[in-house]
Order: C-alpha cells, then structure tokens, then sequence
C-alpha cells in the first residue's frame, strides 16, 4: 500500500504506511497460554449477542497480543524526517521554504539538506510534480553522503519499491546505517525488519535490541512495538506488565495503536488492575483520533454500558464511524443495531457520527 501521510514538520514529513509483511504465528503454545489466561480471567455478566468479537476481543478473551504483533494493522513503520544535527531548528525552516530553484541548484552542487530536501520535495510534490524515482535519486545522494533520515528514507523507498525497484535487502541495509547513527525511528524500522525477517534473518532478540533503542529515545513506536515483545514473549521473557509499561509510554504521546491496546489491558486486567472505566477512556481517545478499531471498541462499550453509561445513539455513531473506514466487525454490529434501535435513535447516531472531526494527533 501506498504511503499515507499525517502531516508535516520542518526539514520534513510523517510517513505511515500499512506493512503487508504478515506471517503465521509458529507458537501455538504461546496462544494455549493466552487462552489459559482468558479462563482465569472473570467475564462480565452478560454479553449482549452483538458484542461481536474483535480483533482483539473486548472482554471474550485477554488481548491477543499475538495476533495483534502478526497482522500489525497498527502503523509499523512511522518514519518522521527531522532536521540533521548541524542545523538550527530555523535553519531548516527556512531551507523548507526556499524556492524550488534555490534548493536544486544547492542540491546539484552537493549540498546534503538541500539534496533531502530536494527528494522530500519530489516524494510530496510540492513545488514540482509528484516523482518518485527523482526523490530515491536525491534521497540516495544525501544517503550516500551520511545523512541519517535520507538513508531512512531510502529505506523506506526499496522496501516499498517506490523510485527503485523492490529490494527489501537494500532496505535492512540503510535502515542500520542509520539506525547506527541512532535515529530512533531507523531503530524502530530495523527492529521490525528483524521482527518479520524482511531483508534480514528473522531474530526476535535481535529486534527486542533496536525497538529497546527507539524506545528509550522516548520514541513512540518504538515503545508500543517493544511492549508487544513483551506481551508475546518474542525475543524476550514474557511479561505483561512491562509490556503494558511500554504501552503506557507510547500512548501518553497520543499513539492512537497504543491507546486502544492499553484500554484492552485495562479492560481485561491484563498487566495492569482491570478498570473498565479507564479501558473506556483510552479508547475514546484512540477513537477521536479516527482510530476504526477503537470506534468499534467505544460503540461496544456504550453497547454494553461498560466502563460508561449505555447509550444507544452513541454506540451507534461510534459503530458507524468505525464502518465508514472499512471495519467488518463494525458492519455486523451496525446491523445488529439496525434490528434493535428505534428509528429515532438511529437517526440520532448518524447525525452525531456526521458532526464528528477527528482529533488530530500532535506531531511526533
């Protein structure tokens, strides 16, 4: 899939893209414990029949951490382009605005930021049409000359072949140059080519190694990525508590992932005292970020009346919200509740799910 942008910060941009590198969980006993855990856990009592369950289901089993960290339908590879070290904060602002001009001709005489920026300006087609393969060529120039969030940006381009062709390889390979020069977003992308064995060996310690390094830069992904390690015991000791240590961190930076994981953990007790009441509050915050999984989540809980008062018309805007980005759960529940509202309440949800504005996420 194509990369999806979230918006921009000086000297460069938010990437997020979807990985399709999913493999099969080869730990069955893994998931015979979590399953073990889901018989010890007390279950509310009564679940109404269009609770349906989830993808990480809501208070029918513990959170299935281990099927969350091999789909990774949460954004795997954020990839923010900061500034390079030896420019000032306003130094790279006003290199961003400079005329196209100006910049290609610094870039063509081997200025590094000005060859970034150049490839930053090609990959979003501002101020020249949209060229993919003109920004890898300048990406790679500055790449080649050391620059840590160019070779992260190449990076990205060969494990999406998007300007050069395909080559997952090439992508591990600049991933760890930069990740060596401790980028915290390059660590977090390396961590996940070893965590999925693209372009390298797959070697789940090994990835533990470089999300732990993108997590203690205090980097978000980072830290949600590590704490699935550690709630499915990849390439470290199982522990749910740390894990939901590492959710914590990277929810409270507004990771919208991280926030509907955590309200899994506290709704189901696992890692942290169960509170239905804070599992709904952390997927509310998920959900006004336009998080689908979450929606789904919020319009169950106002389903059921858990964690928050039961209210129809609420459950039914969050559920078709939730709908509208592709959410087939979502789609059945919203038919279920087609069959029990009152017309008058369905026509309140969908006036409530059309005022809704998404919240958006400050920048990392």
């Amino acid at each position: 899939m194509s990369k999806q942008r979230f918006g921009t910060v000086p000297g460069g941009e938010v990437h997020v893209f979807y990985s399709s590198a999913c493999r099969t969980c080869a730990d069955g006993l893994r998931r015979q414990n979590l399953k073990k855990l889901a018989g010890g856990l007390s279950q509310p009592d009564a679940i109404s029949p269009i609770g349906i369950s989830q993808y990480r289901q809501l208070q029918l089993e513990p959170t299935k951490f281990a099927e969350m960290k091999t789909n990774r339908l949460v954004c795997l590879l954020l990839l923010l382009c900061v500034g390079p070290v030896w420019l000032s904060f306003a130094q790279q602002i006003d290199l961003a605005q400079r005329p196209i001009a100006e910049i290609k001709a610094k870039a063509e005489s081997g200025d590094v930021e000005s060859q970034f920026q150049l490839g930053r300006r090609y990959d979003k087609g501002e101020g020249v049409p949209r060229d993919l393969v003109e920004a890898a060529k300048w990406y790679g120039k500055a790449a080649e000359q050391g620059l840590a969030k160019a070779q992260d940006n190449l990076g990205v381009c060969y494990d999406r072949g998007e300007g050069v062709a395909q080559d997952h390889a090439e992508a591990a390979k600049w991933f760890r140059k930069a990740a060596e020069q401790n980028l915290a977003r390059a660590q977090s992308n390396l961590g996940f080519c070893y965590d999925h064995g693209t372009g390298v060996t797959r070697d789940p310690a090994e990835a533990v190694k470089w999300y732990r390094k993108a997590a203690e830069q205090n980097y978000a992904l980072g830290q949600f990525n590590l704490g699935l390690c550690y709630a499915t015991g990849e390439g470290v000791t199982q522990d749910y508590v740390e894990a939901v240590n590492w959710f914590r961190k990277a929810a409270d930076q507004n990771l919208a992932g991280a926030q509907d994981t955590l309200g899994d953990c506290s709704a189901m007790g696992v890692g942290t005292a169960k509170d239905v009441v804070q599992g709904a509050t952390w997927y509310r915050k998920a959900a006004e970020q336009n998080y689908a999984k979450a929606q789904y989540h919020l319009g169950l809980c106002y389903n059921l009346g858990q964690g928050v008062a039961k209210e129809p018309a609420e459950a039914y805007k969050w559920t078709l919200l939730a709908t509208r980005q592709g959410h087939e759960k979502a789609r059945a529940l919203v038919a279920a509740l087609q069959k029990e509202l009152t017309p008058a309440q369905i026509a309140e949800g969908e006036k409530r799910a059309r005022e809704f504005q998404p919240r958006p996420a400050p920048s990392p």
